[in-house]
């Protein structure tokens, strides 16, 4: 199966303010993010990066996004790379974050039209998809309401809508169940499955270990910006459920965080 994105060797090294180091406990100037961090993903199938706070998943995801550049290694998106092509790659892809920040004078109208310009959409289709996904996360009734007025829950709808303005067939997305109550994280997470057998690919990164279970194909565990294990969740979990295994993982690289 030819993988539709590569990561190849990625590092990423960033400088600590002083009070980063008193808050980190490290002395060192710099922190190495992402270590020298491969893995693939196949078309029509979900991936996810599993790691505790701080492990470097965002990062990497960052990194995916054309957001970051590293400082070695590179990403190739349907053979394009993120550090020769990000104007290209940022076409193909969608990335979420917690950090998409939506200006709350507009409306969701005026904000799905505004990024679907950016992109290039004609009018006809951008029309076609609004309709749907609008429907999909029952946006349609709030479409001239600004968002300062709207529900926390629907401005994390609406920003993964605005995310897929461009109906890409790679989709990146960093915690997207983080600070959702149970109705929208369900919704968020039928929807991922339902774009899984559409035949689009999908990244993300998460702590939960219920998400990964109910909807990852593959797996990579990162700690300390590494990539220590990256297999089927099938395989991963023969023997023990998800939390077991990633416990026992995380014991034998990292040690007992208990005795540091």
């Amino acid at each position: 199966m030819e993988a539709i994105l590569k990561a190849e060797h990625l590092t990423k090294t960033f400088r600590l303010s002083k009070k980063q180091q008193k808050l980190e406990k490290n002395k060192e100037k710099t922190k190495v993010a992402v270590n020298d961090l491969s893995f693939e993903a196949y078309k029509g199938e979900i991936f996810g990066l599993l790691g505790p706070n701080g492990a470097g998943k965002t990062t990497t995801l960052r990194m995916l996004a054309t957001l970051i550049h590293p400082d070695s290694g590179d990403v190739l998106i349907d053979g394009l790379s993120v550090v020769k092509n990000p104007g290209e790659v940022r076409g193909k892809i969608g990335f979420l974050t917690s950090e998409l920040k939506l200006e709350q004078q507009f409306t969701p109208n005026y904000l799905f039209d505004f990024f679907s310009d950016l992109y290039g959409v004609q009018q006809q289709e951008r029309n076609k998809w609004k309709e749907k996904m609008f429907e999909r996360f029952g946006i349609g009734k709030y479409a001239e309401v600004k968002v300062s007025n709207l529900s926390t829950g629907m401005k994390q709808k609406l920003s993964l809508v605005i995310s897929l303005v461009h109906n890409p067939d790679i989709i990146i997305f960093d915690e997207p169940t983080n600070g959702l109550d149970v109705i929208t994280a369900k919704v968020v997470t039928d929807f991922l499955l339902e774009l899984k057998e559409e035949g689009k690919t999908i990244i993300v990164s998460t702590h939960i270990f219920s998400l990964i279970e109910k909807i990852c194909d593959r797996v990579g565990i990162i700690i300390n910006g590494q990539m220590v294990v990256c297999d089927t969740l099938q395989e991963l979990t023969k023997e023990k459920n998800l939390e077991e295994r990633f416990f026992d993982i995380y014991m034998e690289v990292a040690g007992d965080p208990d005795e540091k």
